[in-house]
């Protein structure tokens, strides 16, 4: 009840008053000043609390935590007591106070670097007063050192334990994006000279680069997403004559949810960056919602497509329109030969492959190869395919695991034909023989270059719920596959291909797609081909036939292969197979991963 609760609180303030000057005493005083009746909102010094239990006390314990923090000369407590206080002067908007606390926080936190794991945060506090106090450059400046800082001990933040705890997606990725937000206000402005615009576009890009990073990192818990990663950063890779195969004929097209409106970011070797914000036909500025509305509208449009005789391309079109087609001149299909796409949030779990372009009445594959990955960062080279030899894995029995039913995938056996016809050498583990036991076994004794997967996947909100269903209602978990696959202590001997045709993304979930989109990386598989939906039909069958057939010319791409088996598709009519495979429900879900080479 709330009269125990306050009892307690009554008890709390006793308790901190009769403790020796301690650094306990300190951190407790600035709990106490924060603490709100809804306790799972407590403040982490980025937003305003807005229901505080004691707000009439919450200054006077701020400032006695200050005191004894300077009694202490403790550095690490000053740091937070300093920035505490300040941040209590931010949200009364005395900013003023709210800087000189700030500051005195940041010298604290600086001090032999006592408390990097708080120089951060007011750094980044500091650049919110600088912003209020419309100092926009000096904010920027500010913002970009708590970005550093940030950048430099990020892992030993998502894993230490703190006196102040704080939520990865609430705290690290508003930061990232005021960041990228506030270069590109500036540039809007005309607030930076010509020359320097670049300049600033890269480091927008290195921002964005470092988030989605960041968030595969949090995602999966570990930093082994990063293990494959260059050291060199975007801008530096595309000027790389080393990297020159990687990016020939290829465009980077990064999106960016940046406070209620989304941008595209387009790069290019040996070109400038070009940034445009998404906007309708009456060029008006799309909000994020419009746009998620639109995209979700696409995507079940797509998913329940098989319902309808002919696809209506209608929402493909204006997607085109307001994605692809602001950038025409730039990907000009004679220069330009494959798109990749470095997606952000909700824009995850779109097809690009089925936007259409109304003018010339094609399907976006149909000019470009189309390819996604979480990072330019990570190490694209070409592929070994000389080493042709599978390993298949196959369930088309109903399926039962933690309460949840998977049902009969019918197509299962025509697919699992068709790619043993591909690849002749091959073993293979289907429905009973087809559990985690096997499998990890089957990978202990041989190197396979290529795994297909025609069994149910599912990406989760967290990585536990993604997991491969295998037979006797089993799961391999994501963290299994990737022990499993750890095996191979030889780089030359890793996964080349990993195929996982019928998966489930939660639609709107960007968590679920970036456990999709990490799975190879996490994995240490070179590249992925998977579903964004599963599609109950035969047309999957046909899809990796004739993608593997492609795969295995070595001139193509892989992002090519699965260009050339979806046109194919596309024009089912012309070539003897089953007319209704024009549809994009039957081709568009399938994407490729990671290295496209």
């Amino acid at each position: 009840s709330y009269t125990d609760k306050s009892k307690v609180v009554r008890d709390a303030l006793a308790l901190l008053e009769s403790l020796p000057d301690s650094d306990t005493k300190v951190y407790g005083a600035i709990d106490l000043a924060y603490l709100q009746r809804n306790y799972q909102n407590n403040s982490s010094f980025n937003t305003c609390p807005n229901q505080l239990v004691l707000p009439d006390k919450s200054l006077s314990l701020l400032k006695k935590s200050v005191l004894t923090s300077n009694i202490l000369k403790d550095s690490r407590s000053q740091s937070y007591a300093n920035g505490a206080l300040g941040h209590f002067w931010e949200c009364n908007q005395d900013y003023q106070k709210a800087s000189m606390y700030t500051k005195k926080a940041i010298l604290a936190a600086d001090n032999q670097l006592s408390a990097k794991e708080s120089l951060y945060l007011w750094e980044w506090q500091a650049g919110r007063i600088l912003d209020k106090q419309n100092k926009k450059k000096e904010a920027i400046e500010s913002y970009q050192r708590a970005f550093e800082t940030l950048e430099d001990i990020r892992l030993d933040i998502l894993t230490a334990k703190r006196d102040v705890q704080f939520d990865f997606r609430d705290v690290v990725r508003p930061l990232y994006r005021t960041l990228a937000q506030s270069r590109l206000e500036l540039l809007e402005a005309g607030a930076i000279p010509q020359k320097q615009r670049n300049e600033q576009l890269s480091k927008v890009v290195k921002t964005i680069d470092a988030l989605k990073l960041a968030e595969l990192q949090n995602y999966f818990g570990n930093d082994c997403v990063l293990s494959g990663l260059n050291p060199k950063q975007v801008d530096e890779l595309l000027e790389d004559k080393h990297s020159e195969a990687a990016f020939e004929n290829t465009v980077f097209l990064s999106s960016i949810i940046l406070d209620g409106k989304t941008g595209i970011l387009l790069q290019s070797a040996n070109q400038p960056t070009k940034f445009r914000w998404i906007k309708d036909s009456q060029q008006r500025i799309l909000s994020s919602k419009e746009l998620e509305r639109k995209i979700a509208e696409f995507r079940e449009g797509l998913v329940k497509g098989e319902e309808a005789l002919n696809y209506d391309t209608t929402t493909a079109a204006q997607l085109y329109d307001w994605i692809i087609r602001p950038f025409a001149g730039d990907i000009q299909p004679d220069k330009v030969k494959t798109l990749v796409f470095i997606q952000d949030g909700f824009l995850r779990s779109v097809p690009m492959a089925a936007l259409y372009d109304s003018k010339q009445q094609k399907y976006l594959v149909e000019t470009y190869a189309i390819a996604t990955t979480p990072s330019l960062r990570l190490t694209v080279t070409k592929p070994n395919r000389n080493k042709q030899k599978a390993l298949i894995l196959g369930l088309s029995e109903t399926s039962t695991i933690d309460g949840k039913t998977f049902p009969e995938i019918y197509a299962v056996e025509s697919e699992i034909k068709t790619v043993k016809q591909q690849f002749p050498n091959h073993t293979q583990l289907i429905n009973e023989n087809f559990i985690p036991q096997n499998f990890i076994t089957k990978l202990q004794q041989t190197t396979y270059p290529i795994i297909h997967i025609a069994s149910h996947a599912q990406f989760g909100i967290i990585p536990e719920d993604t997991f491969i269903v295998t037979g006797e209602n089993k799961k391999i978990t994501i963290s299994q596959l990737e022990n499993s696959l750890s095996y191979f202590k030889n780089p030359s001997d890793s996964v080349e291909l990993l195929a996982l045709t019928a998966c489930q993304t939660a639609l709107g979930d960007d968590r679920a797609t970036l456990g999709l989109a990490g799975v190879a990386l996490q994995v240490g598989v070179k590249s992925a081909v998977a579903s964004l939906w599963n599609v109950q039909d035969n047309s999957t069958a046909k899809l990796v036939e004739e993608f593997y057939k492609n795969y295995r010319d070595r001139e193509m791409t892989i992002a090519q292969a699965l260009q050339k088996a979806q046109i194919k598709m596309i024009n089912a009519k012309t070539e003897g197979i089953d007319i209704k495979y024009d549809n994009p429900v039957y081709w568009g879900a399938m994407i490729v991963i990671g290295n496209w080479l």
